[in-house]
């Protein structure tokens, strides 16, 4: 007796699929839920001291598919994201993502002004 593999495999890629799509649908709500709740957040200014900077690198792999030559390979790049925790003067600690050039400009130990709004770092002005 024959078996219907392709059936199977056929449930199996839908399965995945299925599953794919769900993931980057419940990411993007999640996303625009953030989105709309640091909107209806006030904007806040407050004393702040900067108490500790990080960095995420994360490295990508894509594959190259073989030109005419039959070469092959891999391009290989990075990503960098930066955050910056601040410390309110009730001593609560807030990390924030921030751009590169931001984080450049900030060491640990600046005192000033913190803006912002919710989940969004909107700036931090040095004392």
């Amino acid at each position: 007796m024959f078996f219907p593999w392709y059936s199977l495999l056929s449930g199996l890629f839908f399965l995945v699929f299925l599953l794919v799509f769900v993931m980057i649908v419940l990411t993007l709500i999640r996303a625009a839920g953030q989105w709309r709740s640091n909107n209806r957040s006030p904007r806040l200014t407050v004393d702040a001291r900067v108490v500790s900077r990080r960095t995420d690198v994360r490295h990508h792999q894509q594959a190259i598919a073989g030109d005419h030559t039959g070469a092959h390979g891999y391009h290989t790049y990075a990503s960098t994201d930066y955050y910056v925790t601040f410390e309110v003067e009730s001593g609560d600690r807030m990390e924030f993502s921030v751009s590169g050039q931001e984080y450049g400009m900030l060491t640990e130990g600046d005192r000033g002004r913190l803006s912002f709004q919710g989940t969004r770092y909107l700036g931090f002005l040095r004392s």
